[in-house]
């Protein structure tokens, strides 16, 4: 009796573990498709959020002033507008870290309220090319694309902050 039982138990345990690893490999199966379902989720987001961000990459510049070329003589000379030392240790006493570079952003922060004129036939006035002439004045010239300027700008420092002020303006 004990040779006829054996097989028996045998059969049951081989049926048993195939049981278990059928139900194993169910389960891993059962993983991965909710793991898969989750990254084409994600894959939808990411391409979404590029899709995105190439639409803000078109609306950072107006496409009229894309490509814009200054007229001729709009364009300044390259030894106008170089700091001297002593001027860069003067604004740097003054809180500028890096003279030039400190105005020259500060200037493109708030030109819009330094251009006196609107922009026409859909434009925006913008400064397209800009000089620090000393540890006092500035030059810039602005356009939208159909008119434009030249601004000569008197500039203070005091603590770090810059203050500009129109001296002239002179429209094209």
């Amino acid at each position: 009796m004990k040779n006829t039982l054996l097989p028996w138990i045998l059969a049951a345990i081989f049926l048993l573990l195939a049981l278990y690893f059928y139900w194993q490999k169910h389960e891993a199966e059962s993983r991965l498709a909710i793991a898969d379902n989750q990254v084409e989720k994600i894959d939808d987001q990411l391409a979404q959020e590029q899709t995105t961000a190439d639409s803000l990459q078109d609306m950072v510049l107006p496409p009229d002033t894309i490509g814009l070329v200054p007229p001729g003589g709009a364009a300044f000379v390259d030894e106008l507008g170089t700091l001297s030392q002593g001027d860069i240790q003067r604004l740097q006493q003054e809180g500028l870290q890096n003279p030039e570079t400190d105005l020259m952003n500060d200037l493109n922060r708030k030109q819009d309220q330094l251009i006196p004129a609107d922009g026409s036939l859909g434009g925006s006035m913008a400064i397209r090319d800009s000089r620090i002439l000393n540890d006092r004045y500035a030059l810039a010239y602005y356009e939208d694309g159909h008119n434009g300027g030249y601004l000569l700008l008197k500039y203070e420092v005091n603590n770090g902050n810059i203050t500009w002020a129109v001296i002239d303006n002179s429209k094209l």
